[in-house]
């Protein structure tokens, strides 16, 4: 169903058939080696664990988490000049750590390949720690300060790479067929969830300094702006060590079992399927669809606040429309997997639909804040 939708050669593997080791090999133990030479049976449709839930409970937390920590300074931007003296660039910057975390990715996939997902997402927790922590060292030079919160955000961002792009891996390591699908927009969507909670828990938490809010000048001082944005910052250390906490207790790397073929398969070498990729056109053009939507998204969600201050929209405003637009978002992605799921041969035209969908908000958005034809419902139109 569907397959009108695509191209014979669009359902093509990337990778092509017969190029790796047979299935089962990665799965084997040294015991169950030697007995390789026996007639091998057919392959087995494959077991699910209940523990599988837990295990992508504990990473979307993860990604969750890390996504929270990204955004906790644009939503705050104005309080955060205030308290800690940050210039524009420097909000900016704080935000683009993010996109700069993602520079060694192919390091990040490398480990996952040949060490598995346990060690890889324990490196990435444990980075979080530090990134977090550093921001919570009690120093009164603000220069150092700021250099300490900089360096927090770009340990943050070294986390990105794993609980962005580990999720495919993980569905196809623990789930069936016809559940991967929900299992990857689960552990992918968590991620912009926790950047969308930033924009509330940011403004609802930090007060905003004079001529952003209606709020008494004793409520506005640097002190308790600060003392304000302090919590904030503990809050998520705190979150940030459970979740590290419980990683480490518990977090295998595979099931005893492989749920399908395809999780039995031993992967390629990651030197050789690196090379044959970059080669494949048709692979670039799906790293582009993606690369270039995230990348304008999570620089736009990351300083939303700074966009919309010059036309007038106070900081909790600003966070209410970050949130909604991100939850709507998470959302409608969760139930198109879920949909895909059921329905095969459909996803070309489910992500034309959602690209449209996105085109026509951008426009409208834009067009908000360029001019008094349209205005947001949070907001008054601007002569």
């Amino acid at each position: 169903m569907g397959s009108g939708w695509s191209s014979e050669e669009e359902r093509q593997p990337l990778l092509g058939p017969g190029l790796g080791p047979a299935p089962g090999a990665a799965w084997r133990s040294r015991g169950e080696a030697a007995a390789a030479a026996l007639p091998a049976a057919a392959p087995s449709p494959g077991r699910v664990y209940g523990r599988r839930w837990l295990v992508l409970l504990l990473f979307s937390l993860l990604g969750f988490v890390q996504g929270l920590v990204w955004n906790t300074w644009g939503p705050i931007q104005n309080s955060a000049r205030q308290a800690y003296g940050f210039s524009s660039w420097d909000i900016a910057l704080l935000v683009l750590w993010g996109p700069i975390g993602f520079m060694p990715c192919f390091a990040f996939m490398w480990l996952l390949d040949k060490r598995g997902l346990r060690i890889t997402v324990l490196l990435t927790s444990f980075l979080m720690v530090l990134g977090t922590g550093l921001r919570c060292i009690p120093v009164s030079d603000l220069m150092l300060k700021r250099r300490l919160i900089h360096a927090g955000q770009l340990l943050n961002g070294l986390a990105g790479p794993t609980v962005m792009n580990a999720a495919p891996f993980l569905s196809t390591t623990w789930f069936s067929a016809d559940e991967r699908a929900t299992a990857t927009a689960i552990a992918s969507m968590l991620s912009y969830l926790g950047g969308a909670c930033a924009f509330l828990v940011g403004p609802l938490v930090v007060p905003a300094p004079n001529g952003t809010a209606p709020l008494l000048a004793s409520e506005n001082s640097r002190a308790h702006i600060k003392d304000r944005i302090e919590t904030v910052l503990y809050a998520e250390f705190g979150v940030v060590c459970l979740l590290f906490s419980a990683t480490l207790a518990y977090f295998p790397p595979r099931p005893p079992l492989p749920p399908s073929v395809a999780a039995a398969s031993q992967r390629l070498s990651y030197r050789r399927s690196f090379c044959r990729l970059l080669s494949n056109l048709r692979f670039l053009m799906i790293a582009l669809a993606y690369a270039i939507p995230l990348g304008v998204f999570a620089g736009w969600s990351g300083v939303l606040d700074l966009i919309l201050t010059p036309v007038h929209v106070s900081q909790v405003d600003a966070g209410w429309i970050g949130f909604w637009s991100i939850v709507g978002g998470c959302v409608v992605g969760i139930a198109m997997a879920r949909f895909a799921d059921f329905i095969r041969g459909m996803l070309k035209l489910i992500l034309l639909l959602l690209f449209s969908g996105a085109t026509l908000s951008s426009t409208w958005f834009t067009l908000t804040c360029l001019n008094s034809i349209t205005h947001l419902p949070l907001t008054t139109a601007i002569t």
